[in-house]
């Protein structure tokens, strides 16, 4: 049998040799194969269920991870916050924590707390005063309403007006003091060297700061309201349109102030400066080395008012 050099085949005019009946049979079942067979699939398939579920799952745990990450970021000074509390009533409440260095820092801190803070008082005092209790009795004289002069100045000034304010003076003579001497000392590394010599930075400038923080708040508060109140039965009295003594116009301030507020006063008083100085003692901690005072002392200050509103607010719930 000749065979073409090129393909392999035999020529044209050469005939084939017959094929065996089982290859013929072979062959045919191959080729109805070809003609039944389904066409190849397309390179761009659709993507497995399976495959399709692991996507959206991957999603949705990154929106559970972004969502969570935010929440706890926001949420995670104040609950160092809360639980630094505990911690600080603790400690207070315990004689051994009162040791010669705690209580020379809980004098020096009160020294600076109280005194630096009282001119600020004096004056915010005056000025409330002049603008709030002068213009009060004026008017409620005027509209026949002097029988509702104690419980208005009390509710107003004494109970909402000087706990907020005497926690600002607070905060902004003293609190961002305390930021900016702790931020510098953690940048600085002190603290880890205080904690180096078995000295825990917690109990040797957290307590008592945080202490006389309280004390000033609650010596500060009661200061402001008498000054306040005097200050505006002077103006009263010089213009003539209150005629009582100033005991007798103290006395009904002090009889207007209702059951619950005897409590919820003094504890706004006291939380204010609490907060303040605890938040203002972890905000100076709460730094890094890429912090710098221009801004520690804007987020301290931030914090400081944020206690200080929560602290108001939810004395006001439980006690209105």
């Amino acid at each position: 049998m000749n065979v073409s050099p090129e393909h392999g085949l035999p020529p044209s005019g050469t005939p084939r040799a017959p094929q065996p009946a089982e290859d013929r049979a072979a062959s045919g079942v191959s080729a109805g194969r070809r003609k039944n067979a389904a066409p190849a699939p397309k390179d761009q398939s659709p993507l497995p269920v399976p495959l399709r579920a692991a996507e959206r799952f991957a999603v949705i745990q990154n929106l559970l991870v972004l969502t969570g990450h935010f929440v706890r970021m926001q949420s995670r000074f104040m609950l160092v916050l809360i639980g630094s509390s505990w911690g600080v009533i603790c400690q207070a409440v315990q004689p051994l924590t009162w040791r010669r260095l705690v209580r020379m820092e809980f004098w020096r801190s009160l020294r600076q707390s109280t005194g630096g803070g009282l001119l600020s008082v004096l004056v915010v005092a005056v000025i409330s005063g002049l603008g709030i209790v002068a213009q009060a009795v004026f008017w409620l004289g005027f509209a026949g309403m002097t029988q509702m002069t104690g419980s208005i100045l009390a509710r107003v000034l004494v109970r909402e007006i000087a706990p907020v304010l005497v926690g600002v003076i607070l905060l902004g003579r003293s609190g961002m003091l305390i930021v900016a001497q702790l931020g510098v000392l953690t940048t600085a590394g002190k603290l880890r060297i205080l904690s180096g010599m078995g000295i825990d930075p917690f109990i040797a400038l957290i307590v008592p700061r945080t202490v006389a923080m309280t004390v000033s708040g609650f010596t500060l508060g009661v200061i402001f309201s008498v000054v306040a109140l005097g200050m505006g039965y002077i103006v009263c009295w010089s213009q003539g349109i209150v005629t009582m003594p100033i005991w007798s116009f103290m006395f009904q301030v002090a009889a207007s102030v209702s059951k619950p507020d005897y409590l919820g006063i003094p504890l706004k008083f006291l939380l204010s400066g609490f907060s303040v100085g605890l938040s203002s003692c972890l905000s100076g901690m709460d730094v890094t080395q890429n912090d710098s005072l221009s801004t520690m002392i804007p987020r301290g200050f931030s914090r400081g008012i944020l206690s200080i509103l929560t602290i108001n607010v939810v004395i006001d719930s439980l006690f209105g």
